[in-house]
């Protein structure tokens, strides 16, 4: 029998990786003879890097970056083999490194605009950026502050705007040299950049952010979105998952140019996933809670869409379900 593993983390408990080990453990048990095949799977977020490391020849770079407060630190991503630079926004950006002092007006994406800017430097062909699991809400301005980007405030004074002073951007000077490189975004969500179901008021609140901070953050990413328009003639207004990582999809898209994609549909694709569901019998995945928000993108609604499409039977392995 050909059993296929591709579960999800179980956030704050076990990786990827981990969790395809327990359940390969459990199936010898009963299963002797079985053929398992592990492809540990992410949606975008943490375990992005790690996932493509476990289905793809490459090495593992340790750069210089920010952490969300602008603070020196050292980040880790994946190279691949074929020159493709995987670089997770939770890395240097994330809510776990903001820990209890989490604050969207405050958080900065620069560090993932280091990370860029190391990969590109060493040769990279193309960036895979996974946008899941930020503390930010910057619209990806500190990504391209240092990627070449200039924001002026009405005084003509740069600046580096964070959520808080998204407002004060009054235009926007493109770099010199234009970034080149392709980028694809790994989206977990697909919600739009501002409004009700925008950035501030659906993700905002998770980052520390009170009902006035998010209203303030809201306003800030609309003001961005009509600077946008007007100084890059990009339009955010109808891109679904523009308001990922606190709208870096959206800055994503606008300064590098990126394509913005389901996240486990990329890591589904690099790993010749379908090739494998078809060969195999049964496809094992899973995650830590499953509810309503597990068909919307994440890591088992792609694999079991996918898993089925192919002929496979399909299994759940969860920590805990919800009724939600």
């Amino acid at each position: 029998m050909n059993i296929l593993l591709s579960p999800d983390s179980f956030k704050g408990t076990l990786t990827s990786s981990e969790v395809c080990d327990i359940i390969e453990s459990a199936l010898r048990n009963i299963i002797s003879d079985c053929n398992v095949i592990k492809l540990p799977a992410a949606d975008g977020g943490e375990g992005l890097c790690s996932s493509f490391a476990n289905s793809n020849e490459g090495e593992w770079i340790s750069a210089d970056a920010k952490d969300p407060f602008g603070l020196s630190l050292r980040a880790e991503y994946y190279m691949l083999k074929s020159g493709a630079a995987v670089i997770e926004t939770a890395s240097c950006a994330g809510l776990p490194l903001a820990g209890d002092r989490a604050d969207p007006i405050v958080t900065t994406t620069a560090g993932v605009g280091m990370l860029i800017r190391d990969a590109v430097n060493r040769g990279a062909k193309r960036i895979i950026l996974g946008l899941g699991g930020s503390a930010t809400n910057d619209c990806g301005a500190g990504m391209a502050s240092e990627l070449g980007f200039c924001f002026l405030d009405k005084n003509n004074n740069s600046f580096v705007p964070v959520g808080g002073t998204l407002i004060d951007v009054e235009r926007i000077i493109l770099p010199e040299k234009p970034f080149c490189v392709p980028v694809v975004a790994a989206c977990d969500v697909t919600n739009p950049l501002f409004g009700v179901d925008g950035a501030a008021y659906v993700f905002a609140p998770q980052k520390g952010a009170d009902a006035e901070q998010v209203e303030l953050l809201d306003r800030g990413l609309r003001h961005m979105a009509d600077v946008l328009k007007r100084d890059l003639n990009f339009d955010s207004e109808n891109l679904p998952g523009a308001g990922a990582a606190g709208g870096l999809g959206a800055g994503a898209a606008a300064f590098l140019n990126a394509e913005l994609r389901s996240g486990i549909d990329i890591v589904l694709d690099e790993s010749g996933f379908d090739k494998l569901a078809a060969d195999a019998d049964v496809v094992i995945t899973g995650e830590g809670r499953f509810d309503s928000q597990s068909a919307n993108g994440k890591v088992m609604s792609g694999v079991c869409r996918r898993a089925i499409k192919a002929g496979a039977k399909v299994y759940a392995v969860c920590g805990c379900a919800s009724n939600d």
